[in-house]
């Protein structure tokens, strides 16, 4: 799978070990940036690999920021992206499989590396369910998506 990441100044080092994560696993990672720990601006970064997942140039993003919040603002601003903040795996599975969340975003503030490991493994391995009740609701937000939303050139 083709994955998008994208971090600021406090998610760097978060990002990296995830990104040799997937690496390892096989998935190829297009790297968006920030590329230090030096202050930045999360949107800069974000924004682009927001719109890469919108495009369906990459499958899936991994956002990383202190709190995971301005990632997810940032991202769920982009037509197309269903991006969730996930502190631990049970929030990252109930993401994927009731909403078929595209984008993950991690707080490195909120939570550890071992934690943030399992939020990834369980987003990147979950499907959503395909029972209609959970279908019906997935297109009622995409719905909500296409009407309200300026579609990504």
């Amino acid at each position: 799978m083709k994955i998008a990441m994208a971090n600021d100044h406090a998610g760097t080092s978060m990002k990296n070990e995830i990104k040799a994560y997937l690496e390892a696993q096989g998935h190829t990672v297009v790297d968006f940036g920030a590329y230090d720990e030096n202050s930045c601006d999360l949107s800069d970064f974000v924004l682009p690999a927001a719109l890469s997942v919108a495009k369906g140039e990459c499958e899936r993003g991994i956002f990383v920021d202190g709190v995971g919040y301005g990632s997810a603002m940032i991202a769920n601003k982009v037509s197309g992206i269903y991006a969730c903040v996930c502190q631990d795996p049970f929030c990252a599975a109930l993401a994927r499989q009731h909403n078929d969340a595209n984008v993950l975003c991690l707080g490195a503030k909120i939570i550890g590396g071992m934690i943030a490991m399992e939020n990834v493994k369980t987003f990147m391995s979950t499907d959503p369910l395909t029972a209609d009740k959970y279908v019906r609701r997935v297109k009622k937000v995409q719905k909500i998506n296409d009407e309200h939303c300026v579609p990504v050139k």
